[in-house]
């Protein structure tokens, strides 16, 4: 028993908090992501979300276990994405635009909302706070990154991706069905750039510069509080 208390004692923590400061910050990406689209789908008349339980707040509903692997490993990932008819919307094309654009936009509005608390709790829980209060910092900090990549990477016109179907509303019918019919081989072209960090270059610059561009955000809450 004294070998196990010591063991216990001697651990490395850090590694399985770390994985908690990301996945957690993923999962409200995730989940808000897609309750967006289901929300905006159902508003527009396709109830087929609402019918599937993908308008709610738990996370497991929309999980998809690689996107998430994805998303805190190499900060850009997916959610399983929320079942659509485009045929019940009044106009089929630009309704399904308006729900994929839903999605990166919800996430743009989480990511300035949480760059906001960044300056806005900086002194309280970075500067003056424990390490509990480090870590909840830690969590706010990681929460308006990954949601910015999220929106950045959902905008990639590639199939099943957000960007691909607000792209597809411009095409014609019969250039619209034929490219439907490959959705399917999107995915595995997806995982082969994530994997392979072919975009991630780019995707990290285009992140990088949004989230300067939000930072302003952040300078108001500090001065906010520490007039």
């Amino acid at each position: 028993m004294a070998t196990i208390a010591h063991i216990w004692r001697n651990l490395d923590w850090s590694v399985l908090t770390n994985i908690l400061y990301s996945v957690l910050p993923a999962l409200l990406c995730i989940t808000l992501h897609e309750l967006s689209h289901g929300a905006v789908a159902y508003a527009l008349g396709d109830d087929t979300a609402k019918r599937a339980g993908r308008l709610t707040l738990n996370p497991i509903k929309h999980i998809d276990p690689w996107g998430l692997v994805m998303m805190v490993v190499f900060r850009f990932g997916w959610a399983k994405p929320v079942p659509v008819n485009m045929y019940k919307f009044k106009k089929p094309r630009q309704g399904m635009a308006i729900t994929a654009l839903a999605g990166p936009l919800a996430n743009l509005i989480i990511a300035a909302v949480f760059i906001f608390l960044y300056g806005l709790t900086y002194r309280s829980l970075y500067i003056e706070g424990g390490a509990a209060a480090n870590g909840i910092f830690q969590m706010i900090s990681t929460t308006g990154y990954l949601s910015l990549a999220l929106a950045v990477f959902n905008l990639l016109p590639i199939s099943p991706l957000d960007g691909s179907k607000i792209l597809f509303s411009f095409l014609s019918d019969s250039a619209y069905d034929k490219l439907m019919r490959y959705e399917r081989y999107g995915m595995i072209l997806l995982m082969l750039l994530v994997v392979t960090g072919a975009t991630s270059g780019v995707l990290s610059t285009v992140t990088g510069w949004l989230y300067d561009k939000l930072f302003f955000l952040a300078q108001f809450g500090f001065d906010l509080v520490n007039r």
